[in-house]
């Protein structure tokens, strides 16, 4: 068994439905690009995975320990293990005043809010409009296509990832990070001070530590504001030329 519980490895996907071939996800921008589901401002690149914890569905999950590294493998996921059946009930009719009033224009496939939870429209006809409130894939048969990049392996790129998977915003080779016996030093880069979220995703980091390594007992998190250094002021052409001509 190549991987175990608890093992960190960086994975990379492309997800599909089985029924129509469509991508619906992938972590490969080409991919994404191809299959018209980019997102400009999404980060494309493998996602760090810990085997067994829950981190991806679980069906995929199961299958990780018996994958290759570097070699892609096909999982398929009925829909029970996916995201359940599709329960007729859960599809009702809506009066459309009612959406309307909120500044929604429904059309087929949009995804609306409707009394705190997401519904798909189905249908729109004269005065209602058809909601689905299951799962967008809920009753599909779903295709990973799944990659297994990298398994980490030292106590240092194995935090760093875990760094990265709570601030991907900013480069992780930007976080200057310390480890002694007990105790973990991360200095933030002034770039991520101001990320929304950023006390929370610190607290997710601390979290992460205590679960993989136990033996850490404190993370301090370092904010530090430099003075930006002063630019010299380069001479002007003019400048330059009259220094050459009172130089002769």
């Amino acid at each position: 068994m190549p991987f175990k519980k608890g093992d960190l490895i960086l994975v990379d996907y492309v997800a599909k439905v089985s029924e129509t071939g469509e991508t619906f996800d992938t972590t490969i921008e080409e991919v994404a690009k191809e299959a018209g589901i980019y997102k400009e401002g999404s980060l494309y690149e493998p996602i760090l995975v810990a085997v067994g914890e829950g981190w991806v569905l679980k069906a995929l999950d199961e299958a990780l320990p018996n994958l290759q590294l570097k070699k892609t493998e096909k999982i398929e996921i009925p829909p029970e293990k996916a995201f359940g059946n599709r329960d007729p009930e859960k599809i009702r009719l809506y009066p459309l005043r009612k959406l309307t009033s909120k500044g929604i224009t429904p059309q087929i496939g949009m995804r609306v809010e409707v009394d705190g939870r997401l519904a798909t429209v189905r249908t729109v006809g004269s005065g209602r409009v058809l909601l689905d409130f299951n799962p967008p894939l809920a009753g599909k048969t779903l295709v990973y296509e799944v990659t297994v990049q990298k398994k980490l392996k030292t106590v240092k790129e194995k935090i760093t990832a875990l760094i990265h998977r709570r601030i991907p915003q900013v480069e992780v080779e930007k976080f200057f990070v310390k480890i002694t016996k007990d105790a973990l030093n991360v200095e933030i880069p002034e770039e991520a001070f101001y990320i929304e979220g950023l006390q929370i995703a610190k607290r997710g980091i601390f979290l992460d530590v205590q679960k993989f390594f136990p033996k850490i007992k404190t993370v301090t998190f370092v904010e530090k504001f430099s003075r930006p250094e002063p630019v010299e002021e380069q001479p002007s052409s003019e400048e330059t030329s009259q220094d050459t001509e009172d130089s002769q």
